[in-house]
């Protein structure tokens, strides 16, 4: 019997939860509401998608939405200028620079930029090091999902053998360190890996944040083991093959509606603890 991590009800669950605090924070900062602002740069549809399903979701709460757009020929510096404008306003609680953007711009720059308080993605270097410690720092949001979506699950990691594959800055390299901090022995799997199948047919865990449609070969993971697919590709599939997985894992997440809901719902959650936090200091 496999349990089905339905991170689209959980998140819909700590939405009803941040309304109430979005509330009581307006009733105590004299009517202001928390503030996401997002930087989106060029046209990708996908990205503008996402930036619409964040803006909705901060609505849903009771947050407003700011998206900054600039077109597919800004370059660093226009980026850099947007972030500085809005690490000084006051009304802005979380910044968020929508990945990917053109090649031609340095993301890990404009992603440094971005102030720690208002890092709600966790995508700056100094962010990502405090996390990597254990310290109190915003994590990058999927990752943080994923770990919430295990712990709603009362998903205990500690002492399992868990594999993680894709190694990006935001997604897979985080999510390694989050399973360590949580006690399991991690694995970080990517392209230079030798014997992957092996690695992930040991694997208690197995955490698929490889950006390859149906990568991983259902019969490639071992009976038992809790699958959770981080991938989303066109054709509504993940970055492993389903198939007769279902009863035979123990757990895993659906796609859609596993991780990408609980990426939101994090970046919300962070979004209202920054203001909260700002709140505090006023």
């Amino acid at each position: 019997m496999s349990t089905l991590l339905d991170g689209k009800a959980v998140g819909a669950a700590h939405e009803r939860q941040l309304s109430q605090r979005v509330a009581t924070l307006k009733t105590r900062n004299g009517g202001q509401i928390p503030i996401l602002a997002t930087i989106l740069v060029g046209d990708d549809p996908a990205s503008a998608t996402y930036v619409q399903m964040k803006g909705n979701a901060c609505r849903r709460v009771g947050m407003d939405s700011v998206v900054i757009k600039l077109p597919a020929s800004a370059t660093t510096g226009d980026v850099l200028h947007e972030i500085d404008r809005l690490n000084v306003d006051r009304t802005v609680h979380g910044i968020l620079l929508q990945h990917p953007v053109p090649a031609h711009v340095d993301e890990r720059q404009c992603f440094d930029r971005i102030s720690l308080g208002k890092d709600v993605d966790g995508v700056t270097s100094h962010g990502f090091g405090l996390m990597a410690l254990g310290e109190p720092a915003f994590a990058p949001a999927t990752p943080a999902g994923i770990m919430r979506l295990l712990v709603h699950y009362e998903i205990d990691v500690s002492g399992m053998r868990a594999v993680v594959v894709g190694r990006s800055p935001i997604l897979g390299k985080p999510m390694a360190l989050m399973l360590s901090n949580a006690n399991a022995t991690v694995t970080l799997c990517h392209s230079k890996t030798l014997n992957l199948e092996m690695e992930i047919r040991r694997a208690q865990i197995v955490v698929a944040a490889v950006g390859k449609p149906k990568f991983i070969r259902h019969d490639g993971i071992r009976d038992g083991a809790i699958v959770v697919d981080a991938g989303y590709h066109p054709g509504r599939v993940g970055d492993v093959d389903p198939e007769g997985l279902m009863g035979r894992c123990a757990a895993m997440t659906p796609v859609p509606g596993g991780v990408g809901p609980m990426t939101i719902s994090t970046l919300i959650s962070q979004t209202v603890s920054a203001a909260e936090r700002a709140c505090a200091v006023v």
